[in-house]
């Protein structure tokens, strides 16, 4: 017979049935994406992971463009993962879905884990807080999306772990971990500094000075060991020391900035909260206040360690990256964290309200509770049809045009692209990075169409591929001759527009 205590405050049991909430919630997102027809990613970057990946396997280079090696991939510890599969000769899909399941798996026990360790004194926080994590539709949406996030969900959360559990604890270990963090993506570093100066200072408080610093530089020497080749590699192909795409995409949305940094952080702050997350705030709120009342001095201090890296995390993109489309992608790092402190400090809110008094609190405590739930469930439905969308828009799309452009091109013409993933993948044409991911040399200009027209004749480009209003002055050259489009249906149902290709005769 069912007893939920009993199942949360067994960790077998627990973490069977959290395993079994993210078995049901992948499951759900891909069995919908297939019913409407298209299996795939919903994002073209994961074709740009699966491309390094295959040439790296293939060839045994670290490259997107066979024998042109590039400083293009953002997370080389997931290409590395991906580039397993290959090595296996396993089907890829399948093997990224595996992995991405397995990063969700990862990221909801680890996420039961440390709720566990920053709410002691109730034994129930852990499962719901597990089980939050294996049914957020942001979370699900990533594990399933072919990238890097969620990996670096289960990282950053590890090390969370390994810091609060105690920060003197074997901190080269930790800080190893803290590589692959980086490794995983470049703003892994904030949370590894973090992680290093909030070590030094729970020690120091505790009258620990130098065990706190000699932690905080093991710590370092451990992330250093792991990291300096990656910027060494990235330094000899590009002659900067982070991925190509680290400086193309704050170039490429450099515009946003003119919006006035209150607007930036309210737009990047609020795009984590949209789903049941926003209903846990008033305890996430609550748990912070009584976290407050107990100082800042040794273990106290970890514990805010979390959500200052949330905190910090929404803050530099607002500053640098201000963008939220495709879910706000660049900030679903920071749900977990939502997730947990807000479980924790709900359930205890709640413990309080039902001890106020069992006429009034009890009421409040069911509406309050089954409002979260439905919510919980209403937006993994809805983020299950958002990601079928998406998967088919990236089929119907970018995925069509690199067909079109396999079978309808000669092998040695020279396409200029924005979107790199899914031509490299299925075109394998000599390609021109439009978005400067392999060739940054047009990151100054990335915006300039004019410039960027005078690149594309100096290097010879035979086509343009690129959803036309995205370059309105390029595209109305009368030296480009629109010779495909795609007519997907679904993107112009969401009101976008379809990809076209153009090709390019200089003579005119």
């Amino acid at each position: 017979m069912w007893s939920f205590s009993r199942w949360s405050g067994e960790p077998a049991r627990r973490s069977f049935l959290i395993a079994l909430a993210v078995a049901l919630s992948v499951g759900l997102y891909l069995g919908w994406s297939g019913l409407r027809g298209a299996i795939g990613f919903p994002l073209d970057d994961a074709w740009i992971h699966q491309t390094y990946a295959r040439n790296l396997v293939e060839y045994g280079q670290w490259a997107f463009l066979p024998g042109r090696p590039s400083a293009g991939s953002t997370s080389p510890l997931w290409t590395l993962l991906l580039a397993v599969g290959y090595g296996l000769g396993l089907p890829f899909r399948l093997w990224t879905y595996g992995l991405g399941g397995l990063c969700l798996v990862g990221t909801a026990l680890l996420s039961a884990r440390l709720a566990g360790r920053l709410f002691p004194n109730h034994p129930s926080i852990p499962l719901l807080a597990g089980l939050a994590a294996a049914l957020e539709w942001h979370l699900v949406w990533a594990a399933v999306s072919g990238m890097e996030t969620l990996l670096f969900v289960w990282l950053a959360l590890a090390l969370w772990d390994r810091v609060i559990a105690g920060p003197s604890r074997r901190p080269f270990l930790t800080g190893l971990l803290g590589g692959a963090l980086v490794l995983t993506r470049p703003e892994g570093a904030v949370a590894v500094g973090l992680a290093a100066v909030g070590a030094a200072w729970a020690e120091a408080t505790d009258g620990r000075w130098r065990q706190g610093l000699t932690a905080a530089g093991w710590m370092a020497a451990g992330t250093g060991v792991v990291v300096a080749p990656y910027l060494a590699l990235n330094f000899h192909l590009s002659g900067t020391l982070w991925p190509n795409t680290f400086y193309a995409k704050q170039a490429e949305y450099a515009a946003l900035l003119a919006q006035p940094l209150t607007v930036r952080l309210w737009r990047v702050g609020t795009a984590p909260l949209v789903g049941a997350q926003a209903l846990l705030l008033p305890g996430l709120i609550g748990g912070m206040a009584r976290a407050a009342r107990r100082g800042l001095r040794g273990s106290a201090a970890a514990w805010w360690l979390p959500l200052i890296w949330a905190a910090a995390t929404a803050a530099i993109y607002a500053l640098r990256l201000p963008v939220t489309y495709q879910h706000g992608r660049y900030l679903i790092p920071v749900v977990p964290v939502i997730l947990t402190y807000g479980t924790g400090g709900t359930l205890a809110l709640l413990a309080r309200i039902g001890r106020w008094g069992r006429t009034h609190g009890a009421p409040l405590l069911r509406a309050w509770a089954l409002s979260i739930a439905v919510l919980f469930l209403a937006f993994l439905l809805l983020g299950a049809r958002a990601y079928a969308t998406d998967v088919a828009i990236i089929e119907g799309e970018m995925v069509a045009v690199a067909r079109w452009i396999n079978e309808h091109t000669g092998p040695d013409a020279l396409i200029a692209v924005h979107d790199i993933g899914a031509v490299g993948y299925f075109a394998r044409r000599p390609l021109l990075d439009l978005a400067g991911l392999v060739n940054p040399e047009v990151v100054p200009f990335i915006r300039d169409e004019a410039r960027l027209m005078a690149w594309l004749e100096a290097q010879g480009a035979d086509y343009l591929v690129t959803f036309p209003s995205w370059y309105p002055t390029l595209t109305a050259d009368p030296r480009l001759e629109e010779v495909y489009r795609t007519g997907a249906a679904v993107t112009v149902e969401q009101g976008g527009e379809n990809m076209a290709v153009y090709a390019i005769r200089w003579g005119r």
